[in-house]
Order: C-alpha cells, then sequence, then structure tokens
C-alpha cells in the first residue's frame, strides 16, 4: 500500500480548540443517584428493666492529662543496600531501633512508635523526609531458647552484618484531642486511629520485653505461663491490653489470653510427638514440610538462627550440593558436588547419629537451597502454631484455660502491675495514667422468660430446666424409620428399647424400626464414600424409603462418615437423620437425642409463654422476619478453603422459635457474604434472601414481613459500615426486587463474643447470674450497644456477648429490645439451658458448619499464599438441599 493510499484510511484529525475555551465537565448520572452511606446509629437511651445489680469489669480507668499532644504518622521504606526492598516483618523493628540509636539527634531525641510498616512520633521530626544508612548485626532472636549458651567465640561467628536504607515520609497529624472529643459522643474523625496509635504504644512496650505479640495480645517466654496440649503443642497464656472509648471515659481493657505454640527443642522430638509415631522413620514428611515452613530454628554447632522453607527432596545421604573445591587452581573447575551428609560428617567432622536417611531442613531461598541435617535443627521458642487443633488438644486447652472469676481478678490485677506501663515514655508523655482498680458498673438481671411445654408452663431457674415429667409441646409420630450401624459397638435391640420408652415419656410415639441395617464388617476399613454408598445400597432395599434414619457411628467427634452420610441423606434422598456415637445412654442422653430429632422432623420441644400468647413487644404485632447471619471460614492454615455462608430465617410467624437454613459458598477468608442478592436476568434472583422471603411469605398465612430484625455474626467493629452499605444493601435490593412498592423495616444488630469485657461480682466467688445486662459506663459514647451474659457460667467465667444495634427503623424501646434478645436466648431447641448468644446466630453457626462437611477440600496451605484467595469462577458450589428437607431444622 502506498503512503497516499495510507494517508486516505486514516480518519479526519481531531479539531483544533481555541486556547479560551474551557472544557464542560459532565457529571455522570451513577454518581448522582448515589445513595448516601449508612453509618452505625446512636444509643436512644438506657434500660431500666430488671434487678440492679453493682458489678466489677476489667476495665481500667485512663486518665489523659496532655490532650493537646499530636502523634505526627510517618510512612517507613527499608531497603538493602543494592535497592531491593526488605520484605518480612522480623527486620523491621530492629533496623528502626538502630535507626533511633544511630541518629538520635536527627530525630530530635524523640521516642519512636513502630508498627512493622509505619511510625509515630510525638510532635514532628525535623524535616517531612528523611533518609538514613544503618548497619545492622543479625542476631539471634531474644526468644531463644533460654538453654542454649554457646561460647563467645561462636556467638561472634554468628553475627552478619547488613547495611540499610531507611526512607521516613510525613504522612499525616493526629491529634490526640479527636480522644476526647470522641468521648463527649461527638463526630470524631479520626479518633480511632489516635487509639490505634496508643495500641501500638503498647505492642511496643511489650515488644522490648522480648514477648510474642498476637495483634493486642503479649506472650512472655515463661515457663509457668505453659500446659502441654498434646501433640507437640502448648498453650501459652498471656495478656490481652487495649484501649477503649467508653461512656466514662477513656480505659485499659486487660484479660487473660491464650495462644498455641510449638515445643520447643529438637525438631525430630516435635514431628514424632506431633504425628503420635514411634521414631523419625515413620513420619509423614508430606505433613511436617506443611507443618514446619516458616518456623525458626537454630542449627548446631553455631547456634544461627533460620527460618525453615521446606524440606529437602531426597535424604541427607544423597542429598547433593555444589561447593567450592579445596586449594582449587585458577582456571580448572573449582566446583565439586558433595552430598550434605558427607559434608557434615567428612568436612565439618559433625556426628550425625540418625540423620542418613532422612530429609533435610531448607532455610535458603527457592533457586538456592540451603540444607542442615535435621537432627542439628532446634525449634526457638515462642512460635505459633497455626494448625487445627484435634479434639483431644481441644478439649485438653478448654480443661487447662478455665479459671474462676476469683483467680480471673487475681491474675489481672498481678498483669496490670507487672507490665509497667507507667514506665513508658510516650504514654508519659501524652500524660497518660492508669488506675488499678476495676471500674465498677451498674448491671441488671432481667427475668427468665416463662417457657410452655406440652403438659405445664415453668419459669427456668438459673438459666436451666428439664423434660423430667415434661411433654415437648409439639411431638412428632416416629413411624416409617429404620436403624444403620457403621460398625459402633453398641446394644442395638436395648438402644431402640429405651428410645421409644423415652420417646413415650415425652409425648412422641415411636414405632419399632422398619429394619436394623448392620454394615458389612469387609467395609470397614474402606474409604468412608465407599461404606456410606454400600449402606444406602442397603437402605434402598427396604420395601419403603424411610423417611428418618438413626445412624449410628464407631467414632464419637470428628467421623469422616459424617460429611458424606450427611450429603447423601439432606441433599441426594431427602431423609432426615440423626448421628449418634452411644457410649454411655441413658435416660439424659436419649432426651437429648430426641430433642434434636424432634425439631427435624418438625415438632417444638419448648415455645416461650410470650410467643404463644402473642405477648412479644411489635414482632408479634407484626408479620417480622428475623434473620441470623455468619459465615464459617477454613482451618488456621488452610487459606484457599472456600468460606461457607449461612443464613437462617425465622417461619411461621408469629412464632420465633422455628427457622430453617441457606448454605452458600464464597471465597476463602471473605467475610461479607456475597450471594444475598443474586439476579440472573430481569426476573430471576438466585440469592439467599429470596429464597427465605418466598418461605417466610408460603409459612405464615401468605403474608409478607413488615419488620426484619438481622442478628449478624463475626464481624469486627471496622466492617460495621460494610454490613450496612455492602450486606443490607443486597437485602433490601432483594425485596425490591420482589416488588418495588415494599418498604420493610430493618434492624441490623452484630452479635460479638470474640472481646475481652469480663464482668464479677464484688462480693461473691460465683459468676454473674444469667439474664445479666450492662448498657452503660464501659459501652460505647456515641454508639449503641450492650453487653449481655443470657447464660448460667458453670466453669471458668462467663464470657457476654456485645450487642451493637447498628441500626433500628422500628424503633423497639431499649427494654423491648434487650428482653427481645434474652428470649431468643432460650429458644434454641437442641438445648435445656439458656444459651450465650442469641438462637439465630447458632443455627446459622450450625448449619454452615454442618453443610460445610458435605464437602472435603485438600489442604492447600503448601503452595498457596494466605494473602490470595480462590479464584471466584473456581469456587466449588454446595448441592442444593431436597426439596423434602429444605425448610426443616436439620441443622439442630
Amino acid at each position: 500500500m502506498s503512503s497516499q493510499e495510507n494517508k486516505e484510511c486514516l480518519p479526519p484529525p481531531p479539531p483544533i480548540v481555541p486556547p479560551n475555551v474551557k472544557p464542560i465537565k459532565i457529571e455522570q448520572e451513577h454518581l448522582k443517584k448515589k445513595l448516601p452511606t449508612k453509618a452505625p446509629m446512636a444509643r436512644r437511651g438506657l434500660g431500666t428493666k430488671g434487678a440492679k445489680l453493682p458489678l466489677l469489669t476489667n476495665h481500667f480507668e485512663v486518665n489523659v492529662a496532655n490532650t493537646n499532644r499530636v502523634f505526627f504518622q510517618y510512612s517507613v521504606a527499608l531497603f538493602y543496600e543494592d535497592g531491593r526492598p526488605v520484605e518480612g516483618k522480623g527486620a523491621g523493628r530492629k533496623i528502626i531501633d538502630k535507626v533511633q540509636e544511630t541518629y538520635d539527634s536527627e530525630l530530635n531525641g524523640k521516642d519512636l512508635a513502630y508498627d512493622g510498616e509505619t511510625l509515630f512520633t510525638i510532635g514532628s521530626l525535623a524535616q517531612k523526609k528523611l533518609e538514613f544508612i544503618v548497619v545492622v548485626e543479625d542476631v539471634a532472636s531474644n526468644r531463644n531458647n533460654a538453654n542454649t549458651s554457646p561460647d563467645k567465640k561462636r556467638i561472634r561467628k554468628s553475627y552478619r552484618s547488613k547495611t540499610y536504607k531507611v526512607e521516613i515520609n510525613f504522612a499525616k497529624e493526629i491529634p490526640l484531642q479527636a480522644i476526647a472529643n470522641a468521648l463527649k459522643g461527638h463526630e470524631a474523625e479520626n479518633y480511632q486511629e489516635a487509639i490505634r496509635v496508643l495500641d501500638i504504644i503498647l505492642r511496643q512496650h511489650s515488644a522490648k520485653q522480648g514477648c510474642l505479640l498476637v495483634r493486642q495480645n503479649f506472650f512472655h517466654n515463661d515457663p509457668n505461663n505453659l500446659n502441654d496440649v498434646g501433640g507437640g503443642v502448648l498453650s501459652c497464656k498471656g495478656l490481652h491490653s487495649s484501649f477503649r472509648t467508653t461512656q466514662s471515659g477513656l480505659s485499659l481493657n486487660i484479660d487473660v489470653s491464650t495462644t498455641m505454640i510449638v515445643r520447643p527443642g529438637p525438631v525430630v522430638d516435635f514431628l514424632i510427638e506431633n504425628q503420635n509415631v514411634r521414631d523419625p522413620f515413620s513420619l509423614d514428611w508430606n505433613k511436617a514440610k506443611r507443618t514446619l515452613k516458616n518456623l525458626r530454628i537454630t542449627a548446631k554447632p553455631s547456634n544461627q538462627e533460620y527460618k525453615i522453607t521446606g524440606l529437602s527432596e531426597l535424604s541427607c545421604k544423597d542429598q547433593l550440593f555444589t561447593m567450592k573445591k579445596r586449594g582449587a587452581v585458577a582456571g580448572e573447575d573449582d566446583t565439586e558436588e558433595i552430598t550434605v551428609y558427607d559434608y557434615f560428617v567428612h568436612r565439618r567432622k559433625i556426628d550425625l547419629q540418625y540423620s542418613a536417611g532422612l530429609p533435610c531442613i531448607n532455610v535458603g531461598k527457592p533457586k538456592r537451597p540451603t540444607y542442615i541435617p535435621i537432627e542439628l535443627c532446634s525449634l526457638i521458642s515462642l512460635q505459633r502454631y497455626t494448625k487445627a487443633l484435634s479434639t483431644s488438644q481441644r478439649s485438653s486447652l478448654v480443661e487447662k484455660s478455665r479459671q474462676k472469676p476469683v483467680e480471673r481478678m487475681r491474675v489481672l490485677s498481678n498483669a496490670l502491675k507487672a507490665s509497667n506501663y507507667g514506665s513508658e515514655p510516650m504514654l508519659r508523655n501524652c500524660g497518660i495514667s492508669i488506675t488499678s482498680e476495676f471500674t465498677q458498673v451498674d448491671g441488671r438481671v432481667l427475668q427468665a422468660p416463662r417457657l410452655k411445654f406440652g403438659n405445664e408452663d415453668f419459669n427456668p431457674r438459673n438459666g436451666r430446666w428439664n423434660f423430667n415429667n415434661k411433654k415437648f409441646v409439639e411431638p412428632v409420630s416416629l413411624g416409617n424409620w429404620s436403624v444403620v450401624n457403621f460398625s459402633a459397638r453398641c446394644d442395638v435391640r436395648g438402644l431402640v428399647r429405651d428410645l421409644i420408652k423415652c420417646g413415650g415419656m415425652k409425648g412422641i410415639l415411636v414405632e419399632q424400626p422398619k429394619d436394623v441395617i448392620e454394615e458389612n464388617r469387609q467395609f470397614k476399613g474402606e474409604p468412608p464414600v465407599f461404606r456410606v454408598e454400600k449402606m444406602f445400597a442397603d437402605v434402598l432395599k427396604l420395601s419403603k424409603r424411610p423417611s428418618f434414619l438413626l445412624c449410628l457411628l464407631p467414632e464419637r467427634k470428628n467421623s469422616d462418615l459424617y460429611g458424606p452420610w450427611k450429603k447423601k441423606n439432606l441433599a441426594e434422598f431427602g431423609i432426615v437423620t440423626q448421628c449418634i456415637a452411644p457410649t454411655r445412654v441413658n435416660d439424659q442422653y436419649l432426651t437429648n437425642v430426641l430433642l434434636k430429632i424432634n425439631a427435624k422432623l418438625g415438632g417444638m420441644n419448648s415455645w416461650l409463654g410470650v410467643e404463644h400468647s402473642r405477648s412479644i413487644p411489635i414482632v408479634s404485632k407484626v408479620p417480622t422476619l428475623i434473620l441470623g447471619m455468619d459465615v464459617s471460614h477454613g482451618s488456621p492454615g488452610q487459606p484457599d478453603i472456600p468460606s461457607i455462608a449461612a443464613v437462617v430465617s425465622s417461619r411461621k410467624w408469629p412464632l420465633i422459635s422455628k427457622y430453617r437454613a441457606c448454605v452458600r459458598t464464597q471465597g476463602s477468608k471473605v467475610e461479607m457474604i456475597d450471594n444475598l442478592f443474586k439476579p440472573v436476568s430481569d426476573k430471576e434472583d438466585e440469592g439467599i434472601i429470596r429464597e427465605l422471603l418466598l418461605d417466610f411469605f408460603h409459612s405464615s398465612e401468605e403474608r409478607r414481613p413488615e419488620n426484619i430484625i438481622i442478628f449478624r455474626d463475626g464481624v469486627s467493629e471496622s466492617q460495621f459500615n460494610e454490613v450496612l452499605n455492602v450486606e443490607l444493601s443486597q437485602i433490601i435490593e432483594a425485596c425490591k426486587f420482589l416488588d418495588e412498592n415494599w418498604n420493610p423495616k430493618f434492624m441490623v444488630i452484630v452479635a460479638q463474643k470474640n472481646h475481652h469485657t469480663k464482668f464479677f461480682q464484688p462480693r461473691s466467688p460465683d459468676n454473674v447470674p444469667p439474664g445479666t445486662v450492662v448498657d452503660s459506663k464501659i459501652c460505647h459514647p456515641r454508639n449503641y450497644d450492650f453487653y449481655m451474659c443470657a447464660h448460667a457460667g458453670m466453669i471458668g467465667t462467663s464470657r457476654p456477648t456485645h450487642y451493637h444495634v447498628l441500626l433500628d427503623e422500628i424503633g423497639f424501646s431499649p427494654d423491648d429490645l434487650q428482653e427481645l434478645v434474652h428470649s431468643l436466648s432460650y429458644v434454641y431447641q437442641r438445648s435445656t439451658t439458656a444459651i450465650s448468644v442469641v438462637a439465630p446466630i447458632c443455627y446459622a453457626h450450625l448449619a454452615a458448619s454442618q453443610v460445610g462437611q458435605f464437602m472435603k477440600f485438600e489442604d492447600k496451605s503448601e503452595t498457596s499464599s494466605s494473602q490470595g484467595g480462590i479464584n471466584a469462577s473456581l469456587i466449588p458450589q454446595l448441592p442444593n438441599l431436597h426439596k423434602r428437607v429444605c425448610n426443616s431444622m436439620f441443622f439442630v
């Protein structure tokens, strides 16, 4: 093509714009229509109902004398000598400490608070941008084992000096006055940032004492704080310490905290105990590789500290590496290959007893491995164990972590004195002083709701009741049912006889089972899915498909048969099933089993008296839907397992005791539920909420809910706005998708159990009584929140639930809302006690946990990054529940 033809193919040039013409700014239409952002509501008042009870709490009053102080925030960038950025968290604090030590005058003699990325000072530094060069000696951790004492010659050899470049750039100012404004109930823009700086100062104070830091939890290397929970894992008691803004001022919340650490000492000893094998030659090395990754060790004889990056693919006697030849002549090949074993035994003259046939520890980089024989390696102390605990480990942890209220108060008082926060220079500069007395608060004890059974009404005492001489309020009949036994050692005939007898006493007509199907003994060692398939083949041979199956499992906890069995029944065949692992069968055990069976089959065990008489304020007068929402994440150390989102909804209004569930998978570690509204066309929505709204409509005499109360579990204060502006917005869209003119009123309440506020009775060694509520003094200075301890704490110290009311368009009074929340702790159908959090949230957690068992995911932690998640298109989907069971309480 000629150049002339080429020019003819081009579009005409744009017109020349005169220099005096200003471009017109076009506003995008969607920006104009953007909905206002919702924020948590302010408190409307305080409750008054209940018997008054003076209490103490583990908040300690904080006085701030110098509110005119200003924190200056600086971003910090760290580089090696060659310009590469420094990666990893450990080096940063050492480098900043060296900067402060070397350039004290350039920093105006200021104290620094550093969180690994950001630097804070009180008052400004000399310039907005500063650059420093420091030399840091790479020495062993100050959390190392106390029993290692290498000679001074070895210590000198272990120093490895590195040069770093440090860039410090001004970011912004954070006035301490913002906290004072927030305490007055004003909207303070950056008070949370000021609180964060104070918390960082606490962290740094503990870091200088050699503590392990886990967010605001600090753990000292003290043998008295350690307890063996088995499997090479120790529980380590420490201290939680954080500043809180409350109605009565700034407070320091201190509580006992526990984390899991690996047992320090020889790596081989830890692995043998962790995998419960006899010797190192029986170890599963793939599992060992996942367990050891990123742990830190010291290696004999130098006691130099390293981080484990992996294991060698070959054994020590076979694994080759390249090294320089001794006395090589210039111009000749000066390298040779040698095995790790030969190098250490023959070159280094180090005697190896058993490493020859075992993999080596790799402490190098992927392209440049560095191998050390495993018997020379020892784990250092205070290293977190982040894998999921076994059932026996969890039981041991609970047993050894219990502390009665009086003991906990004593421990906290001593911990506050030992922490010596008064010596922290940055806190002193702010004029911060902390009292040593527990804060006094005014509690109230709400009266337990009256319960209705089949043959009587009853007032629970101390948050508890039983079914002795009582019948279920709505018993079912158990006719077409069978028993399947997966090789459990059990007197099946005697179990059935006792179940029929116990059922009759509770009002349930339990007929003889149609059949008892025993597993073929030859299948006992086969994979779980195979065993379930074989068992179901026998079930399908029955003359009539059963409506209920009682399944006997051989293991009491974590049976591999549970998930495949539940999936087969609930998703494929629509059969209600109850799994049990009978050991000691008595009347109480059988009653608990019947509570679950009755609820699963559509019956009710008990009602609230106010529920039956339709006298619950607002809820009984206007069709009201109650939702419980929770997201269950994979176990620690399994970063790419999909999260399971569950939403349960009340049905058959005006009842508030009957629920059904909808469960979906979503991205790994994603907390916000993303399937609430899921339009697939102009007329079709496959989201969770539509399914639940339609069920409420059909089960409540074709009434639409005018009020929707949402209880949300598992979110932190930093996510409250997302709950209001992401999840609630989806729910509203789902309602509008059904009917554009439908405008239900909403209430959104977040329930938190993962907090550190405890209450104590000043003149009693007992826990606070069930029904205790606190909504003043230590609650938020502006936002609407309260603490409730609905349950009777029989072991340890009770932990109240912290309820945050983010939105209330319905208009509950504080008393009516607290009574409703309290009542919802008494409708949990599988228990004869009040529970610590409202039943809809417990049900959501159970549904997510049970349906999550349908899927067995691979542990991908070895190859994946904990920062990344599963691609949305690759998230495996859960099977739909069968239409015969999807509306049931299958999860109880």
